[in-house]
């Protein structure tokens, strides 16, 4: 299966060191260009850069030459991620910012995001999800303590 990602869940699988659940899960994930300028950018995390420069196979650059205009109130990352997830005819895009994934489900695409990817890779074995959640809780991502908790009971 092909996946579409936006920045933030590779920013955080990579800063947990969980991003080989990636193509354990999905196989291939296409980013599109403004994901990789995020992605490389001088104000991401210097392991995110560095994870960057050597990207591995399983993960694809895509450019997408024109976005939906009703998607201008995302951000170019959210906004492309969708557009390069509905021309490639991709079902499932990795999104964890809230307008975007209202816009991705609106257009027929199934969403997950960090949380999902982990909570996916703990049911099939792949990580513990209670050291993976510890881990997360280190980083600037942030969740609601109901989402967590709600993600933790049914696991």
């Amino acid at each position: 299966m092909t996946v579409v990602s936006d920045t933030s869940p590779i920013n955080y699988l990579v800063l947990i060191e969980l991003q080989d659940l990636l193509p354990a899960l999905f196989e291939h994930v296409l980013i599109p260009g403004a994901v990789r300028r995020e992605l490389q950018s001088p104000e991401a995390p210097q392991e995110i850069r560095r994870w960057m420069a050597s990207r591995p196979n399983w993960l694809e650059l895509r450019e997408v030459t024109s976005t939906p205009a009703e998607l201008r109130q995302l951000d170019d990352g959210e906004r492309e991620a969708i557009a390069l997830a509905q021309t490639t005819g991709t079902t499932l895009i990795l999104l964890d910012e809230k307008k975007g994934r209202q816009a991705a489900r609106e257009r027929g695409l199934s969403v997950a995001g960090t949380l999902g990817v982990i909570d996916l890779a703990a049911r099939r074995g792949l990580v513990s999800l209670l050291d993976a959640l510890k881990k997360l809780e280190r980083t600037t991502f942030r969740a609601s303590p109901q989402l967590i908790r709600a993600i933790v009971e049914s696991s």
